[in-house]
């Protein structure tokens, strides 16, 4: 039973997987931050006042949450809390409490700022990530659980890095992909119960820090209202639906305070696709727009949204990190200074980022594999600085992966910028990184589409009929015959089986002249195959060699003339099998 899409206001990391990386950053690394030898006294921190009429208070004095989500490791933290601090930041956020952690709490009350620290439980990050638990007979875990995260409390307790405690991440919402049906509102009721029982739990060892839970979209919270009733405030992650909390709220009927603990610009779950059917990423513009507005959303909610951590205080260069950090690769954006302004830091003198606009790739939907193609853009600068300029590019939805590449090209001037596209099939996006030399950049992104190159002639092969060693007869877009790699389309494929020595052929109908084989691969390519031909389906003559396959399409101008040509192939390129798309015999 999955929450219809309009109703999240979190991502769940549908198809990012920015914020586990964010959580094993920071409960990863050497520690080598210094404790101070006198540490001040812990915070008293309370939610005090009463139905719509709430605040949040240290020490006895007013303090809204003007926050950010952590992302540098904790012995970077020396680095960057300064930084934090000149935005205005008050607040930081965690998912992960553990021995690695004093140093950051350490760096961050020497400069005035405190620390929601968080505490991870399964299936947290979004829709079934990290594992799922059951929370109705899983004793072994939710002891485990109850031992260890009040050790942690026990430990920071008096810490004046300390503002609160937040148990969970999206699991709520997450179990839905553990669980269906009937046994998923168990599992629901079960694991907010379960928080409760580390909230009291926690009351117990520390009874002057605040416990709340996060979770991916408002509806978890009548399952904490029913169940948690020892939180003492809710917290949601949200981004382009945050100005919607406030009316769920009021529609819900709740008696408790809230806090967003993580928001920003709309995600990639809550944007419509381009024209190349992948998630229209936002411009920097309208990214620091979007974080602007979840503030005025936040702050608009007197006397019941008690502040938030905006999402994210992250350097990582990655898809994730350009749709979503402050500063990648330490580079301050447009939405940094947004952030800057909102918390009432920001100044007329600051230096800003390069704006580009109007960023269009020439023919999008069909970018010829390894062929030129040109990127435009209007760059330019606010206070006249000196441009450099960077081209990347990224195969998030060819193979899910989320490192950006840095790739040649050539500046033609008047914001025009030729690229060499890669040779894998697939929807790609290219990235144009303009840098000021003052640590700000500018980065937009637009996606295009790899197709085959054109070949001249006509392929022989098409629609004629093939065989095959072996096919996968189930998974991902099977059955894949070998009669999907001639059938002239590249939306179907042939696929092996996962083994070494596997070949595909195709009877031409008759003895037939060709001079050209292009292979479009599947992202399980062949390393090492040859092409070979016979007159009988039986006898075979090898007519070229292929050593060093890097997949992608492979065009190959070969001249042969016989009825069946074949791809044997010997050496994977993948721990896969072997799959084609489109396997084509031409002849001028």
């Amino acid at each position: 039973m999955k929450s219809p899409r309009p109703t999240l206001l979190a991502s769940g990391l549908r198809r990012t997987a920015a914020r586990l990386a964010v959580a094993a950053l920071v409960a990863a690394g050497a520690v080598t931050l210094p404790v101070p030898a006198a540490q001040a006294a812990g915070s008293v921190v309370k939610v005090e006042g009463s139905q719509g009429a709430w605040r949040l208070t240290v020490d006895g004095a007013p303090y809204t949450v003007k926050g950010l989500t952590w992302g540098p490791s904790v012995a970077d933290a020396g680095q960057y809390m300064p930084d934090v601090r000149s935005m205005g930041v008050n607040t930081i956020r965690t998912w992960g409490t553990d021995a690695t952690t004093r140093p950051l709490l350490d760096s961050a009350a020497s400069h005035g700022i405190k620390v929601i620290a968080g505490f991870w439980l399964q299936p947290g990050g979004g829709p079934g990530s990290g594992g799922c638990v059951d929370y109705l007979t899983d004793t072994g875990y939710k002891n485990d659980m109850l031992a260890e995260f009040p050790k942690w409390v026990e430990a920071y307790k008096d810490h004046p890095g300390v503002l609160m405690w937040n148990v969970g991440n999206e699991s709520v919402l997450g179990l839905q992909n553990c669980y269906s049906g009937t046994a998923l509102e168990q599992q629901r009721d079960a694991y907010t119960t379960f928080v409760n029982d580390i909230a009291r739990r926690i009351h117990a060892v520390d009874p002057n820090h605040p416990v709340t839970s996060t979770d991916a979209w408002t509806g978890a919270w009548p399952y904490y209202r029913r169940n948690a009733p020892d939180l003492d405030l809710y917290a949601v992650n949200s981004y382009g639906a945050v100005c919607d909390i406030r009316r769920t709220w009021e529609d819900g009927g709740f008696d408790k305070p809230y806090i967003v603990t993580e928001g920003g610009p709309a995600g990639e779950w809550e944007v419509p696709d381009d024209a190349n059917g992948v998630p229209d990423e936002p411009t920097d513009t309208a990214k620091a727009a979007g974080y602007e507005r979840a503030w005025q959303c936040v702050s608009g909610h007197t006397g019941v949204a008690l502040g938030a951590t905006l999402f994210h205080y992250g350097t990582e260069y990655d898809f994730g990190g350009v749709w979503f950090n402050l500063l990648p690769a330490g580079q301050k954006r447009l939405s940094y200074y947004a952030v800057k302004k909102a918390y009432g830091a920001g100044t007329p003198g600051d230096n800003t980022p390069p704006v580009i606009s109007g960023m269009t790739v020439d023919n999008a939907s069909a970018v010829q594999a390894g062929r030129p193609f040109t990127v435009r853009a209007s760059v330019s600068d606010p206070d006249g600085d000196r441009l450099t300029h960077q081209v990347l590019l990224g195969s998030k939805y060819v193979d899910d992966s989320g490192q950006l590449v840095d790739v040649r090209f050539t500046d033609k001037g008047d914001g025009t910028f030729e690229v060499t596209a890669p040779d894998r099939l697939g929807v790609w996006k290219v990235y144009l990184k303009s840098s000021d030399g003052k640590g700000n950049v500018g980065i937009e992104t637009r996606s295009f589409r790899v197709v085959p190159p054109q070949v001249g002639g006509t392929n022989v092969a098409r629609g004629k009929a093939a065989t095959a060693s072996t096919f996968q007869p189930d998974g991902t877009g099977c059955p894949c015959p070998a009669g999907n790699a001639v059938d002239g389309s590249f939306d179907t494929r042939w696929a092996s089986e996962w083994a070494d020595q596997q070949w595909i052929q195709v009877d031409l109908g008759a003895r037939t002249a060709f001079d050209h084989v292009q292979l479009a691969w599947e992202t399980a390519y062949a390393k090492g195959y040859t092409l070979q031909t016979s007159d009988n389906g039986q006898d075979w003559t090898t007519v070229h060699t292929v050593t060093d396959g890097n997949g992608g399409i492979d065009d190959i101008d070969v001249t042969g003339e016989a009825r069946y040509v074949r791809v044997n192939t010997s050496v994977r390129g993948t721990p896969w099998g072997y799959s084609l798309y489109e396997f084509g015999v031409y002849r001028s």
